[in-house]
């Protein structure tokens, strides 16, 4: 009977504890991106991680440079060099920027709403495959790749702190 009693003891507190943290949210304001591979083929995965990663350096440089309100900006002015990159892989695709929905995402412990957000959607070829997304501004796709290997409270800090520099 103690031993029931003391485990209920600590699932109490366990579940007092966690509805005490609060969730992050990423700002309305923030600009997603997304890359939805052709289907779900090893190929076809693998080519749209390759673009993603080729995207993400040169939209990263091109933000990075930006004040905040410029940012919508540059993107929609650097179409040219984004379609570029894409070009070189000699995929067929379709690219949006502008509002498009994005379904709610819990990842360590940080709440990225569903609704329609300023984005950069990027679909290879029929668009049938899983897709790769992050939050290009704030920069939180190139944070991702920094704190991989962190607990969810260190992800989250990092998160903080960006969302707070912003």
């Amino acid at each position: 009977m103690k031993k029931i009693i003391i485990i209920l003891f600590v699932l109490t507190i366990l579940l007092v504890g966690k509805n005490d943290t609060k969730e992050i949210l990423i700002p309305d304001k923030a600009i997603r991106f997304r890359i939805v591979a052709n289907s779900n083929s090893i190929e076809d995965q693998q080519e749209k991680m390759v673009i993603k990663e080729k995207l993400e350096k040169e939209i990263y440089e091109l933000i990075n440079k930006e004040k905040t309100e410029n940012i919508e900006n540059t993107l929609q002015n650097n179409m040219d060099k984004i379609k570029e990159i894409i070009d070189s892989y000699n995929v067929s695709y379709d690219i949006n920027y502008g509002l498009n929905y994005f379904p709610v995402k819990h990842y360590k412990g940080v709440l990225y709403p569903a609704g329609n957000y300023e984005s950069l959607v990027i679909t290879l070829g029929e668009g049938l495959g899983d897709n790769f997304w992050c939050v290009l501004f704030p920069p939180l796709c190139l944070l991702d790749n920094e704190v991989q290997d962190t607990s969810e409270v260190e992800y989250q800090l990092y998160v903080k702190k960006l969302l707070d520099k912003f």
